[in-house]
């Protein structure tokens, strides 16, 4: 665990009257569509900070499901399209030993300091493969982040693993490499 991250849990208690523990509790028992819907209850009605709130919701999600079992339950139904999130993971851990790998409910976020990249399955036939490459231009093949958002600024659409080609992988370095 990072430093940081730990000194924010053990001062938890005493900035926010609460431990993680008793937080996680008070938000298994609502139900919440969005982290900012979760981070705003706490903000509005226990008057966490914005910093703490996102902790806690942060570390709050998916508890109940480990890694293996959020990936393998992103894929049901489309089993065709794991051999290129297979693909992708192998080839993004070629980068280095600091790269994170994070299942969530619907998506695998690609983390170094910050995140960096995004896999999520789309559709029955095709990956998206979000890319957070601030200032680098829209082409055809790279567009824009669609779905994603703020979370990343671009998209590639993924269909076959031969689409994990040299162009696709220096795109995941650049983004790598800008997350340090």
């Amino acid at each position: 665990m990072d430093k940081a991250l730990k000194t924010m849990i053990d001062n938890m208690p005493e900035k926010t009257g609460k431990s993680l523990n008793e937080w996680k509790q008070i938000l298994k028992e609502k139900s919440f569509s969005k982290h900012t819907e979760a981070v705003g209850f706490l903000k509005n009605e226990f008057n966490v900070t914005h910093g703490f709130a996102n902790t806690i919701v942060a570390l709050s999600k998916d508890e109940s499901e480990a890694p293996d079992e959020l990936t393998a339950n992103q894929y049901t139904g489309k089993e065709n399209l794991k051999p290129i999130y297979k693909q992708l993971i192998a080839t993004i851990q070629e980068f280095g030993t600091d790269v994170k790998v994070v299942p969530k409910k619907g998506s695998v976020s690609l983390v170094r300091k910050k995140q960096f990249a995004l896999i999520k399955p789309a559709s029955k036939t095709r990956i998206d493969l979000g890319l957070k490459l601030v200032g680098k231009d829209l082409t055809e093949r790279l567009e824009n982040s669609g779905p994603f958002g703020t979370m990343c600024t671009h998209r590639v659409k993924i269909s076959k693993t031969e689409e994990v080609d040299t162009e696709l992988k220096a795109w995941l370095i650049e983004a790598y490499k800008r997350a340090e």
